[in-house]
């Protein structure tokens, strides 16, 4: 076997015995976690005749991303590199609230974004905070959510917004890690989720 051919052969033996230890070294494993929470019991409002939707709603840029986002300091953010929300949190803020205002059964549709049936008004909005904020007293769960209710079909364009309102929650870490970040959000959801519910209702009751 000539020198050139043995070279080639052995190069071939050292790229395949690289790649089968590749293919069965041990890859670092990515968490993912979502929100988990029961719907917020609404009782007392009589069910309305009408029917909205729900746009996809978006999200301020430094919390477009599936990391998990903690503040340890002032001006500084930083993501748990291994543990990631399992949605975008504009995605998943919007279909939780979604779940929540068809579960009240106060509306006679919630019509999700892309449905093609007809609506009467709909709801945007942005998810303006979504991140853990760690103080030496703690760390905490803070959500920021504005949402808008529009009569996109009213002739009158002073008179199609209905309502524009930001909602605030904040909910103590039970534990300082993504774990117990994802329970805190959970329950700022829900809060924030109860409010708006209730607003939309009012806003349309008129």
């Amino acid at each position: 076997m000539c020198s050139r051919t043995r070279m080639l052969s052995l190069c071939l033996s050292l790229f395949f015995a690289a790649g089968c230890a590749n293919f069965k070294q041990p890859r670092t494993q990515v968490y993912h976690y979502t929100l988990e929470y029961s719907p917020p019991e609404i009782t007392g409002l009589k069910p309305l005749p009408v029917s909205f939707k729900i746009e996809r709603f978006s999200v301020a840029p430094m919390y477009n991303t599936q990391r998990m986002i903690y503040r340890e300091g002032s001006f500084k953010r930083d993501e748990y590199f291994y543990h990631k929300w399992r949605a975008n949190p504009a995605d998943m803020v919007a279909d939780f609230l979604g779940r929540d205002i068809r579960n009240s059964g106060i509306f006679k549709a919630v019509l999700p974004y892309g449905s093609d049936v007809d609506f009467s008004f709909a709801l945007e909005g942005s998810v303006d905070e979504f991140l853990e904020w760690d103080t030496p007293e703690g760390g905490k769960a803070m959500l920021a959510v504005t949402v808008a209710l529009i009569a996109p079909y009213e002739p009158d364009v002073s008179k199609r917004i209905l309502f524009q309102k930001m909602y605030r929650a904040e909910k103590p870490l039970s534990e300082k890690n993504p774990q117990g970040l994802a329970q805190a959000m959970s329950l700022a959801m829900g809060e924030v989720s109860m409010a708006v519910i209730r607003d939309i209702y009012s806003a349309l009751k008129k």
